[in-house]
């Protein structure tokens, strides 16, 4: 949920890990002294633990990282997560992104790969009110819009259909939304739905950033260096948590809800389970056009040429300045099924 801005509970995620830490290390003890080493590796969330992670939180509560041979933590994001700074300064190993902001940062010289599918497509949205009188992009001229002014997505729709809008930064909260029916803001529709119908509101209506031709993954983030020294760590890191998604979207999902609670105490019963319901109900992680589980964690070269071409296009980078292989690698994800 991108909803509100909640503090980092760094005391319960330490908690939480720590304790998942303190068995294994007491096993340890009693293994031979030739048992291998854990490899650590540090997830740099880019929002409080919540559904959208769930395919983390599953693996890591199942203990699939750990009979992988890695030893996972997973650290709580917020509205300042800076995912992507921690991962090219070696703070994190892996991180969870947007991937057109991703090629941004990357022609900007920091050292990013895209390795890894968390949603086949980004669920940031347009929330409306169902009675506001704009119906498609193009109604968008002259209007006031909530939306996080570094959203490449507002360029886009401006260079596309040759309007303005004037942007109010983003605040995290639906409150404005809810008290004013000509309101329109950036959302992601698994999430703010939810607040806004619980705080009285009828439930939004969206206008999906892909219906205008702009389709983005959330995307899983490597620094590349450590993964060019750790090739079979990532792989096992990659092979559980596609493991992990499956299970969270076909299976009992009460092993990662109690992790998220445990580190995000704001989360109830009702949230998990709506914001769960709509990835499933929506195929975000196996994609919307899909018929089974196969896409879970893909990524396709063919659509980073094309967000790479939206970036050219835009001014944002020169043509040619990247090539698809800089962005992003598809060598550690299991072989296709």
């Amino acid at each position: 949920m991108k909803t509100s801005a909640l503090a980092v509970l760094t005391a319960a995620s330490l908690l939480l890990f720590g304790c998942s830490k303190s068995e294994p290390a007491a096993a340890s003890a009693k293994a031979p002294a030739s048992a291998p080493a854990l490899t650590h590796i540090i997830v740099q969330l880019d929002w409080v633990p919540e559904p959208e992670h769930g395919g983390l939180f599953q693996a890591q509560a199942r203990g699939w990282f750990r009979e992988a041979g890695l030893d996972v933590t997973l650290v709580p994001g917020g509205p300042n997560a800076l995912v992507n700074q921690r991962i090219a300064t070696g703070q994190a190993q892996i991180g969870q992104g947007e991937s057109v902001t991703t090629l941004l940062d990357t022609h900007k010289g920091l050292p990013l790969l895209q390795v890894a599918a968390v949603f086949q497509n980004d669920p940031s949205v347009f929330l409306l009110h169902a009675d506001n009188p704009v119906h498609d992009f193009k109604a968008l001229a002259g209007r006031k819009i909530m939306a996080r002014p570094g959203w490449i997505f507002l360029d886009f729709l401006r260079q596309k259909y040759a309007i303005d809008f004037t942007i109010i930064p983003f605040n995290f909260s639906v409150s404005n939304f809810i008290a004013d029916k000509e309101f329109i803001q950036q959302g992601y529709y698994i999430a703010e739905p939810y607040f806004i119908t619980k705080g009285g509101a009828p439930a939004p209506r969206y206008l999906y950033a892909w219906d205008a031709g702009y389709d983005s993954y959330a995307v899983l983030i490597a620094n590349p260096e450590w993964a060019a020294k750790n090739p079979a760590a990532l792989r096992a890191f990659l092979a559980a948590y596609i493991r992990g998604w499956r299970d969270y979207i076909e299976g009992d999902p009460t092993a990662a809800h109690t992790a998220m609670k445990q580190i995000n105490p704001k989360n109830d019963d009702a949230f998990l389970a709506f914001s769960r319901k709509m990835i499933i109900d929506e195929k975000l992680v196996v994609g919307r056009d899909a018929t089974d589980a196969s896409r879970i964690g893909r990524i396709d070269p063919a659509r980073y040429a094309t967000q790479l071409k939206i970036v050219e296009d835009l001014k944002l980078i020169p043509a040619g300045a990247l090539k698809v292989s800089d962005v992003m690698s598809t060598d550690f994800l299991p072989a296709a099924p």
